[in-house]
């Protein structure tokens, strides 16, 4: 849980709860689906801006891409209602191509690296050369990875620049619905892979650190509006809110980089 004191709070809100105020009397269900790259920051922020906005939030969580049934493009082509998404900038762009939603809504809010765990009190490998990351999971019995964006990039790109496509899929899975972190820390997975900001919070699990520079891929994680949003104005503010400078340290705490509050 997010802990900030009175203190903490008030310097929190500062300029950013401004915007908001004038929305209290007439106060808004914001309804918002987010991938699990912001979750956590999103989470721990979610206090301070009800309490500034007089807003309510109403949140789904899913993949940012994938077939997963609570993914957040089965969510939207399924019509259910959203004002706001949270989630990696390839799966809005992709959103929007399809019309769910709204061009021009983008606002990048942070930047996420891929981290590696494994099972607490297990032995960390040595990940800190490339050579050392493909002797690491040339040597795992098992692997597991994110359905979304970090996922698709290991499995499509990663693995092969590595040049050990062939020896580590029949040994390696994608996981749905679910943190990453949970299937390593029952046990299921020896290695495994997703957004930092993703592992930190699981319990029962050794995060080992990000993979090396020269196998990373950095996912941006950004919000938009769907294109059948019903609370549009108070949506806008969130996102402002999101992407401020008084969120900032709240998304580096959670294992991401900001960007438009820096």
């Amino acid at each position: 849980m997010h802990a900030f004191t009175p203190g903490r709070r008030a310097f929190l809100l500062g300029a950013a709860a401004l915007p908001f105020m004038a929305r209290e009397a007439a106060a808004a269900e914001v309804r918002v689906m987010t991938s699990g790259g912001l979750t956590a920051a999103y989470r721990a922020l979610i206090p301070a801006y009800e309490k500034a906005s007089g807003n309510t939030l109403h949140t789904e969580q899913g993949a940012s891409m994938g077939a997963a049934p609570d993914a957040i493009p089965q969510r939207l082509a399924r019509g259910e209602p959203a004002d706001v998404l949270l989630l990696a900038a390839d799966g809005l762009e992709a959103l929007v191509a399809r019309g769910l939603a709204q061009p021009g809504s983008r606002v990048d809010i942070a930047r996420s690296l891929i981290g590696m765990a494994v099972r607490s009190g297990e032995p960390k490998p040595d990940i800190s050369t490339v050579d050392s990351f493909r002797q690491a999971l040339l040597a795992a019995k098992s692997i597991a990875y994110s359905a979304s964006a970090s996922g698709v990039y290991i499995e499509n790109e990663m693995f092969r620049r590595l040049g050990i496509h062939e020896q580590v899929m029949p040994k390696a899975r994608r996981i749905y619905s679910e943190r990453v972190g949970s299937v390593v820390a029952r046990g299921e997975a020896e290695i495994g892979f997703q957004q930092v900001s993703e592992l930190l919070p699981i319990q029962g699990i050794d995060f080992v650190g990000t993979i090396p520079e020269g196998m990373q891929k950095a996912t941006i994680f950004c919000a938009g509006l769907a294109t059948g949003a019903r609370e549009p104005e108070a949506g806008r503010a969130l996102i402002r809110f999101l992407a401020s400078a008084e969120a900032a340290p709240v998304l580096r705490r959670t294992g991401l980089e900001p960007i438009a509050g820096g």
